[in-house]
């Protein structure tokens, strides 16, 4: 029996055979023949003349084909020689004849162009839905406030020499009027009166534009000096879209907020946080308007004890960062009501590391948002990002952002690092207390605040490191009076108020020049004047010390002998002096800049520590 495999073999269908008959032959005939063969087929069709015409065409062809051939041949042979490194040669050495006609300072611009565009390709300050739908708002939020019939009657001359006359740049759209006074800009009388009790009796520049701006519902970035009023220009118009909103239809709980006040630190937060109890305590006195309910949302503090504020409707919510996503997640409240997001020290929030968490608060809103963005110091890389960002935003810039504010007289001292503690103990002596000394180390806030301990001066110490119980102490017992010096890192420079602060004692001169422009202006706020003493030595970065140079040049300030002699490079190189676009600092360029280089070192940081993770 055969086997199966066998059977198949024998079932299948048999191979075509062709069969080619003997009088099919085929014979292959050069190319060179059928030419011949083509050009006598051609040349028997017409006379003699012709046919030499045609011949001669012929082989004018041939000649044309044979020459093609052999181009092409000898560009095959050149392209399989030629090597990516002999082109990357030939472009380096033609960059290199180009560059060679450039002067130094041409390069450096080059440079900072090729820097800043790399840096620039960041997304826009949206949610993630927003984005990938490609959901754009292109007109601003309506509010029911109007200014009143004669400042709408007034000509646009007359709202730019006001604008002159307080020294106010405002860029955008369909400008919002200047007011110069709280009644005009239609603020409840009784929030007036109290304002006036605290000695506020007229806006300061950045609230004369900024209120009326914030009212109109437009999106906003705020520059000012510190100190200049800037709480209140963005708080007053949370305030009353709260009370318009409790006066349509109360809250009950799980209702709100209306909006939100974003800030980078918890002592900012908590200050902020003070300040609307404050005002909003004095609107609800004697039942003249509803109580509005304000949230604090800050890491380090129990939310429990909240949890009366969070059983009611919820008006306004204080936060930092971190502790509002969390709360946001756990859904103990909602954004889908939220139309009022104003970021302070929006610049800090924006740019050093907080930009993925604002992006995910962002994600949380339902609807379109009215944005403010607050500061003393938004050098114009940020400026930029944020109106791509912002719904036809509007401007309002009193001075130059990250300008000294010019109520602090500046004194620069070279004092040597060992000499440094002995030297603080004489600039104590200068004005009497509350004093505030900044250094950028924390162990040597601790070893300060020590040594002043010692020597029988009562002081508090402030860092990023303390818990949040320490800090509020600090804090506190300092605005009481209580303890003469606060020894603070950077975490106390960010628009922290303090009440009458004569002096500021800078220990160690910060790297980035934003830095020292918001430790200066702990003092002269509010119209009043302040001294800081700034030390400097050989550890200082000479960087650092031109950008000091020129701050205190543009300030009108006395500059120092030993600050006059450092020379500029970029003036050598025949350059102009513009200021750095990602930090603001005027001795420097971007290419240099500490600014962008601890932005890039924390990323790697990050990266390397998501790295190491993986493995776990």
């Amino acid at each position: 029996m055969e086997s199966p495999q066998k059977r198949r073999r024998v079932e299948r269908s048999p191979s075509p055979v062709w069969k080619i008959d003997d009088n099919d032959d085929f014979t292959y005939v050069p190319v060179a023949q059928r030419k011949q063969a083509k050009l006598a087929k051609l040349t028997s069709w017409g006379t003699g003349s012709d046919k030499e015409k045609a011949a001669r065409q012929q082989q004018e062809q041939e000649e044309r084909e044979d020459e093609e051939r052999e181009e092409e041949r000898r560009k095959e042979k050149a392209r399989k020689e030629r090597t990516l490194l002999m082109e990357a040669q030939e472009v380096h050495t033609k960059k290199a004849a180009e560059d060679s006609k450039k002067t130094e300072a041409e390069k450096a611009e080059e440079q900072d162009a090729e820097i800043l565009a790399a840096i620039a390709s960041r997304r826009k300050l949206a949610s993630d839905l927003e984005l990938a739908k490609g959901v754009q708002y292109t007109e601003s939020l309506k509010t029911s406030w109007r200014p009143p019939r004669f400042i709408r009657e007034r000509s646009d001359e007359e709202h730019r020499k006001l604008r002159e006359k307080y020294h106010i740049i405002v860029e955008g759209q369909d400008l919002p009027p200047p007011i110069e006074n709280f009644t005009d800009m239609k603020v409840p009388e009784i929030l007036v009166k109290f304002l006036r009790s605290k000695r506020i009796t007229m806006p300061t520049p950045i609230q004369l534009q900024g209120i009326p701006t914030a009212f109109s519902g437009r999106d906003m970035i705020g520059i000012a000096f510190t100190g200049s009023g800037k709480t209140l220009a963005f708080c007053l118009p949370l305030i009353m879209l709260a009370l318009e909103q409790e006066a349509k239809l109360p809250f009950i709980r799980g209702e709100g907020p209306v909006g939100i006040v974003l800030c980078p630190s918890r002592e900012l937060a908590t200050q902020t946080y003070e300040n609307v109890l404050t005002w909003t305590a004095a609107l609800a006195k004697d039942g003249a308007y509803p109580q509005l309910n304000t949230l604090l949302c800050i890491g380090g503090i129990s939310m429990g004890e909240q949890s009366h504020v969070l059983n009611k409707g919820l008006h306004i919510v204080v936060a930092t960062p971190g502790r509002l996503i969390d709360m946001l997640e756990k859904k103990r409240f909602t954004f889908d009501n939220c139309k009022y997001l104003c970021m302070d020290e929006a610049d800090r929030m924006i740019d050093l590391g907080f930009e993925e968490d604002v992006r995910n608060i962002m994600s949380f809103f339902k609807r379109q948002r009215q944005t403010l963005l607050f500061s003393a110091t938004m050098p114009r890389k940020i400026q930029d990002f944020a109106q791509q960002s912002l719904v036809k935003p509007v401007l309002v810039n009193v001075g130059r952002a990250g300008a000294a504010n010019l109520d602090v007289l500046q004194v620069v001292e070279y004092v040597k690092q060992e000499a440094k503690m002995v030297y603080l103990l004489e600039c104590l002596q200068k004005t009497p207390p509350p004093v505030i000394v900044f250094s950028e180390n924390k162990n040597e806030v601790d070893d300060i605040q020590e040594y002043l301990l010692l020597k029988g001066v009562e002081a508090v110490a402030i860092h990023g490191s303390k818990t949040q119980e320490e800090r509020q102490y600090a804090i506190k017992s300092f605005k009481s009076g209580a303890k003469d010096v606060m020894v603070a890192s950077g975490v106390a420079s960010k628009g922290l108020d303090f009440n009458d602060i004569q002096h500021v004692i800078i220990f160690s001169m910060p790297k980035e020049i934003e830095d020292y422009v918001h430790q200066i202006g702990r003092t002269g706020r509010s119209g009043k004047t302040g001294i800081a003493t700034t030390f400097v030595n050989m550890n200082t970065p000479e960087q650092t010390l031109l950008d000091l140079k020129y701050l205190l040049i543009e300030a009108g300030q006395k500059v120092p002998p030993f600050l006059q002699s450092i020379e500029d490079p970029r003036a050598a190189q025949g350059g102009s002096l513009k200021g750095c676009p990602v930090c603001g600092g005027l001795g420097h360029g971007i290419s240099n800049c500490p600014k962008l280089e601890d932005t890039q070192r924390r990323q790697m940081a990050s990266h390397h520590g998501a790295d190491d993770r993986g493995g776990y």
